[in-house]
């Protein structure tokens, strides 16, 4: 195989900040932290930054959503930049990670900082969330022609849509989904930086308030403050840095329309073809993944990476986590280990990242997956698809 741009470019560190519901810290001060504590993680200085990179950029979006723009991060970490961009389009919110990494392989930058940051718990409760009823719609076009004017105004909908023709196809349960989320509630216990660590059960679960059918309050991520970094690393610099993790492939595809209603089947959304150009660039296959993260901004979302990326049939998703016992502490697959978007707090896939780069490195404790060695990281929904298989 030609020379990849993954071969060229390693991750060096990550850094997470503090995260939780409305914590009264400005964005900024977030990103702060998350970057320094980066820095510290590759054993790298400010002053060997010469690349800056956000996901998603400036962009028109609720309260909190955005983050810092890159300006100010520039300015409050002191940076001088060779190559900077803001990612809003790509695929899936690790576009930025991605862009990353083409900038060092293509020797734009040698250490090019990447950051996710927001304060969507603190903008929703000022009530920045869109609360459009139907009956104010008129005139819509395009994607919002056949969503808005039948109330479907949020990703919750457009998701319920998806995981209502999941059960209509499948013949699965809710009972057998929610194994999901008492799985990932189970693995946020070991995590002391999660949201939500409390115990949940599936009674618990099924006893939960209806959000919009099928999906309950449980199979929706957190919203949260809070902030991640990670830092991508010219493979020349490797004797530099402290633990670096290879990036053994990247994925990406958009074949079909960019919509979210007008996928030819619901169910074999772009993560399908994102993971097949994964598995196209490495010689490793699913069986060879010790550890997954898989984005859970919804629930359904997590069972269609789970068949999309080959760790079970089409179709055989909510069986998988039924029970937990495949995807929990000691599994076949330990899937979500710091408790995900569910109960670790919506971070938009960086928070997965963090943790499937901290799950290599060892020393965990009672989270650590023993023998940890290759990790897959999926990110994005609906006509989002982007994943990583990093390896260490």
């Amino acid at each position: 195989m030609a020379e990849r741009a993954e071969d060229r470019a390693l991750i060096s560190g990550v850094g997470q900040s503090e995260v939780g519901r409305r914590l009264g810290r400005s964005d900024l001060d977030l990103t702060r932290e998350a970057c320094h504590r980066a820095l510290a993680d590759a054993g790298l200085t400010v002053g060997d930054i010469d690349g800056l990179v956000a996901w998603p950029g400036e962009w028109p979006a609720a309260p909190g959503f955005c983050g810092p723009a890159l300006g100010r991060v520039k300015d409050a970490l002191g940076l001088e930049l060779s190559w900077h961009a803001g990612v809003q389009d790509g695929p899936s919110q690790l576009a930025a990670v991605m862009s990353a990494v083409m900038a060092v392989a293509s020797g734009y930058a040698r250490h090019v900082l990447v950051y996710r940051t927001t304060s969507e718990a603190t903008g929703q409760a000022g009530g920045g969330r869109d609360t459009t009823s139907p009956a104010d719609v008129t005139g819509v076009i395009g994607l919002q022609e056949w969503l808005r004017p039948f109330g479907a105004v949020t990703a919750a909908h457009w998701l319920a849509m998806v995981a209502q023709r999941y059960l209509h196809e499948t013949g699965a349960t809710r009972e057998q989904i929610g194994g999901l989320a008492v799985s990932t509630r189970r693995w946020a216990g070991l995590n002391p930086a999660a949201v939500y660590r409390e115990p949940l059960t599936i009674e618990d679960y099924l006893a939960a308030r209806m959000i919009t059918t099928p999906l309950c309050l449980y199979d929706c991520d957190v919203p949260a403050d809070g902030s991640v970094a990670v830092i991508v690393s010219a493979a020349e610099t490797k004797a530099d840095l402290r633990s670096p993790v290879r990036i053994e492939a990247m994925g990406s595809a958009l074949g079909a329309r960019p919509f979210w209603d007008q996928w030819a089947d619901p169910l074999d959304l772009p993560q399908r073809d994102a993971a097949h150009h994964l598995w196209s660039r490495t010689e490793l296959r699913p069986g060879d993944v010790d550890v997954a993260q898989l984005y859970d901004g919804f629930s359904i979302l997590t069972l269609v990476w789970l068949e999309a990326a080959g760790f079970c049939g089409r179709g055989e998703g909510a069986a998988f986590v039924a029970d937990g016992k495949r995807i929990g502490p000691g599994g076949e697959l330990p899937l979500n280990t710091g408790g995900g978007q569910l109960s670790g707090g919506r971070l938009h896939g960086y928070g997965l990242f963090h943790e499937a780069v901290v799950q290599l490195r060892g020393g965990l404790g009672e989270r650590q997956v023993e023998g940890a060695e290759t990790a897959f990281v999926g990110a994005g929904g609906g006509p989002l698809g982007g994943c990583f298989l990093l390896a260490h």
